[in-house]
């Protein structure tokens, strides 16, 4: 069961990703949110770039971007087939992994498939298999959705810059796969930092 688990790992969290993406797309368009509680929003949003929403060099930096997170799901998912076969890493450094990995090819999907296979979201629900999809291979945008503002308050007075600005956090809109990535390396990090370090 141990050598199954971090595969049934991946296949729950990417089912997750990808059913709550396309029903938000299926179902929303940009900018529609729904506030489950003060603090939870669901906030259908798009982005062109990394984990949270980040963005990185137009056109040019979409495609290197795409192309670097295909090579290193490539590494990613050597590295977790070896070190099952091997069985000599404890089983929280294996699902950290098994997150990382699932989180990556979570958010490549939309990058290589979503452009040809829905419309575009902006003041219509997006159609799914349409004649023409709103973007090439490579270039279809990550959905996000999960909104959590925790905190919203202003900038105290003297604060230099943001001085009276409003603030909130936690800002970013991110997605199921961002959330695993997260939880993955953050596995990782607090748990076994020997194992990185060896």
């Amino acid at each position: 069961m141990k050598k199954y688990l971090p595969f049934i790992l991946i296949l729950f969290v990417l089912f997750l990703d990808q059913f709550s993406k396309i029903y938000i797309k299926t179902h929303w368009m940009i900018g529609e949110e729904y506030k489950v509680t003060d603090w939870f929003v669901i906030h259908f949003t798009e982005n062109n770039g990394m984990a949270f929403g980040m963005e990185f060099g137009g056109s040019i930096g979409k495609f290197l971007l795409s192309s670097f997170r295909i090579v290193a799901i490539g590494f990613i998912g050597y590295y977790l087939i070896q070190i099952i076969k091997k069985d000599d890493k404890p089983i929280g450094y294996v699902i950290g992994i098994a997150l990382i990995f699932s989180g990556a090819i979570g958010n490549i999907l939309d990058s290589l498939f979503y452009g040809h296979i829905f419309t575009d979201s902006y003041y219509q629900v997006a159609q799914i298999f349409p004649e023409k999809g709103y973007a090439g291979f490579l270039y279809g945008k990550v959905v996000d959705m999960l909104y959590f503002p925790l905190i919203k308050t202003h900038f105290p007075s003297w604060v230099p810059v943001w001085g009276n600005e409003s603030f909130v956090f936690f800002r970013p809109v991110f997605n199921i796969a961002d959330a695993s990535i997260t939880t993955g390396i953050s596995l990782i990090l607090l748990f076994y930092r020997s194992i990185i370090l060896k």
